[in-house]
């Protein structure tokens, strides 16, 4: 057989098998996208994100608009567990993720930086998990952190391997470790979902997890690429701000679309929180946070 049969005979199988899995794979994707419209949208917000003076007034608007998640900083919780569990008491709102808050850094070369990472961010998990919290964000390593161990296959080895120990203390403590990509301005290592993900893959914990930015998600190709990446299996906590200035859902205009993005989260059946990290630009925070919320729930209804 000539290179030319070769070629035409192999395109008339290729295009049968291809034809021949379609179907089923098609019908599978349509029934998913109608029980996609059946999932809900969990939104959280920041615990500077809500107006209010006082951490009662910030649940109550938050209760206001239906959100029923609360991220909180973990610098300090382990002294604000009976706080924080006192004020969500008789509440709709639960605590979803706690945002880093630890003091050192996973990778750092110096010792003592390394320990003092270990001591705080265990502190800050034996915490969460008292809260019922879905887990503690981490980054590996910010830009300025130095000195930090090179970007390296035994690096990454390393970071697994630690992240294994965390992760199964995180699930004794009933709660997760939650790996956030970067965008490079901030980060060198980690910078896409699917590499959080693969690290939580091979970190072999099921207290290890990864988590999407809608910021820090324009290193993606793809919003919806990104998210589908991890997947439910590893998606455990999603952020979202304008994606221009990083300000509230909707300051930014027609470049705050996240339909894409959405449409992922609902085809994979995520059911853990989208949460507020943004600073905002306007000065009425209550007309803009509550704006803010209902483009959120608007677009979602749109994927």
């Amino acid at each position: 057989m000539d290179r030319r049969s070769f070629l035409k005979t192999s395109a008339t199988g290729t295009a049968a098998l291809a034809a021949a899995s379609l179907l089923p794979g098609c019908a599978s994707s349509c029934k998913d996208t109608k029980a996609a419209s059946d999932v809900a949208i969990n939104i959280s917000f920041q615990e500077g994100t809500a107006p209010g003076a006082t951490l009662a007034e910030k649940l109550d608007f938050m209760e206001s608009l239906g959100v029923n998640g609360f991220e909180l900083n973990g610098r300090g919780l382990a002294g604000r567990v009976k706080e924080i569990s006192e004020a969500l008491s008789g509440r709709s709102i639960k605590v979803s993720a706690i945002c880093a808050g630890f003091e050192g850094f996973i990778l750092a070369e110096d010792p003592q930086v390394k320990q003092l990472f270990d001591t705080t961010m265990r502190e800050i998990i034996v915490a969460a998990g008292q809260l019922g919290s879905t887990g503690v964000i981490m980054v590996p390593a910010f830009n300025g952190q130095l000195p930090c161990k090179p970007h390296t296959m035994d690096t990454r080895n390393y970071l697994c391997e630690e992240l294994h120990a965390l992760g199964e203390f995180a699930k004794e403590n009933g709660t997760t470790v939650i790996l956030e990509p970067l965008n490079r301005a901030e980060a060198f290592y980690m910078r896409l979902v699917a590499d959080a993900a693969a690290i939580a893959r091979d970190a072999d914990s099921e207290g290890v997890k990864a988590m999407g930015d809608f910021w820090h998600m324009k290193e993606e190709t793809s919003d919806f690429g990104a998210l589908m990446s991890a997947g439910k299996k590893y998606l455990q906590h999603v952020h979202i701000a304008s994606r221009g200035t990083r300000q509230m859902p909707g300051e930014n205009g027609e470049l705050d679309n996240y339909v894409e993005g959405f449409r992922a989260l609902k085809m994979i059946g995520y059911d853990k929180y989208v949460s507020f990290e943004c600073g905002m630009a306007g000065e009425d925070r209550a007309t803009i946070v509550t704006n803010a919320v209902n483009l959120i729930r608007q677009q979602w209804e749109e994927a």
